[in-house]
């Protein structure tokens, strides 16, 4: 993150401390990308624990998301400030602490404030962990290195719902928490003992106030929108519409000011280069629609399909056998083919996956729901590498940490917003297809009152509860409606980014040095 040479002096780890330090390094970041997803599975369970509707509960995922978005431009300052192995040790033991008070909340305020905690402190791991690892490799190892990575970012999300399922249904939702303890404690103590005498020189910097402020009024208006929008019924509400002025006014003074600022704390002038501007939206709007299908999927199969927590993350678990598998040969692909064409061919494999979810129905089996799942492990292995090469290709050393820190940050932003765009359209959607399915209950329709006669021969019930039944049934349908609409507008969103990616032009032998040069 520092820009002295100092770093790129050191020699790279060798034989058994390069592969401990892979594992550490690895840990903290499989630990801060799991805990974004291990909480989806729990949210019902959570929510019910601590009397609040689901809708309240997917406040743990979005605020600890909007904090962990808010955090990681901070890191190259701090990096600067501190030295980047000490920033990254205090990191883990701060997720640690924040992952303690999580377990130990007994209100959903209380969760939150240690969620929002735990997500601030979270945000220099993922670009130091970046840094780290690159550093630890010879440069002609950086595509290897940063493959390694990808694998650990990458089975995070896909473990999360599945070990986030098996631990609360098996045990408690506190221990989706707890469980972070004992591994951030060995990933920081391996850590502190393999690269503290790999430290980066540190100075002090004036921050960014303004800019810092500006950056927290126009990401928080905008998250609690979106959260609370569907709540307060949108912009019927007045603090919906003054949410969204404080955002929209917000965001603008916050780029006027970060682009005359001169030392800004986000280097908005990064989007003026092409490969970084085309990779940047891509990767996050690709990342936003990904990661908001693994929070719904889950929670409609816990709501109206019966499925257990465990069994929902067992479902979604598939997606990282291929993801695994592939991730190691990325190297050899990135050295071979042209970055934009992995890159094209990710997307077109999102779109097909989530077109074959769109033709879901409510007698689903297992079989139907894991095989679009493990399919999605092959895309989903093409995705974040080749998008990371590009993004950073093209662009001097000493940009490299801004740019890594600013890609992580929208990408991780949007993954915010995707999550809450996608929960609300869902609900919208249900609401319109009940309204649709509800207009067929009437008298005067020949085909409602024979299947109604039906239903009362059938459970030998009364009309009020044939119509309750009806009712019930209108329900699960017009929910698995609206999810195949989601899924559908998935599938076409993947379609219609590619041409972001073509836009850029990425050079093989750049990428693979723009990466080594993020890392020392």
């Amino acid at each position: 993150m520092s820009s002295s040479p100092q770093p790129a002096a050191l020699p790279p780890l060798t034989g058994g401390k390069l592969a401990l330090g892979t594992v550490a390094v690895a840990l903290a970041t499989f630990m801060n990308v799991l805990d974004s997803s291990i909480a989806n599975v729990a949210v019902p369970t959570i929510a019910g624990n601590l009397g609040v509707s689901v809708d309240e509960g997917t406040w743990v995922i979005t605020l600890f998301a909007a904090a962990n978005a808010i955090s990681i431009p901070l890191t190259g300052w701090l990096t600067q400030r501190v030295g980047q192995v000490k920033l990254f040790v205090a990191s883990i033991l701060l997720f640690v602490l924040s992952s303690w008070l999580c377990g130990m909340a007994t209100s959903l305020p209380m969760l939150l404030a240690a969620r929002i905690l735990q997500g601030a402190v979270a945000g220099p791991l993922t670009p130091l962990s970046q840094s780290l690892l690159l550093s630890s490799y010879p440069k002609e190892k950086s595509s290897t290195a940063l493959s390694l990575w990808a694998m650990t970012a990458t089975v995070g999300p896909i473990a999360g719902p599945a070990l986030g399922g098996w631990i609360t249904d098996s045990y408690s939702w506190t221990w989706i928490f707890y469980i972070n303890i004992p591994v951030g404690l060995f990933a920081a103590g391996v850590t502190w003992a393999l690269y503290r005498h790999r430290e980066t020189p540190s100075r002090k910097l004036p921050i960014d106030k303004i800019g810092l402020g500006a950056l927290i009024v126009w990401v928080g208006a905008l998250q609690i929108m979106l959260d609370k929008g569907k709540d307060l019924d949108w912009f019927n509400s007045s603090v919906i519409i003054t949410l969204t002025i404080v955002a929209v006014v917000g965001f603008a003074f916050f780029v006027i000011w970060e682009f005359t600022e001169k030392s800004p704390i986000v280097d908005v002038k990064l989007f003026s280069q092409r490969n970084f501007a085309g990779g940047t939206i891509a990767i996050s709007v690709a990342y936003g629609v990904f990661f908001a299908n693994l929070v719904i999927l889950p929670q409609w199969m816990q709501e109206y399909l019966g499925y257990r927590s465990v069994d929902a993350g067992f479902v979604t678990a598939p997606l990282g056998v291929f993801a695994v598998v592939l991730a190691p040969f990325m190297g050899k692909f990135m050295a071979k083919l042209d970055l934009r064409v992995l890159a094209t061919l990710a997307f077109l494999g999102f779109a097909g996956v989530f077109f074959l979810r769109s033709n879901y129905t409510t007698g689903v089996d297992t079989y139907t729901l894991v095989l679009p799942t493990l399919l999605q492990g092959i895309p989903t292995a093409f995705f974040f590498v080749p998008l990371t090469a590009i993004i950073l290709s093209g662009l001097p050393p000493e940009k490299i940490p801004a740019a890594a820190g600013l890609s992580n940050f929208v990408r991780v932003f949007v993954g915010a917003v995707g999550t809450s765009l996608a929960g609300t359209g869902w609900n919208n959607r249900t609401i319109l297809h009940h309204s649709q399915l509800m207009e067929q209950a009437s008298v005067n329709n020949p085909t409602f009152v024979d299947s109604m006669h039906g239903v009362q021969t059938l459970l030998h019930a009364s009309p009020d509860k044939a119509l309750a039944f009806f009712e019930a049934s209108a329900n699960t349908q017009a929910a698995m409606l609206g999810l195949n609409d989601i899924f559908w507008l998935s599938a076409v969103i993947f379609i219609m980014i590619i041409p972001l990616i073509w836009l850029t032009k990425p050079s093989k032998s750049g990428a693979a040095q723009a990466a080594a040069a993020g890392g020392h």
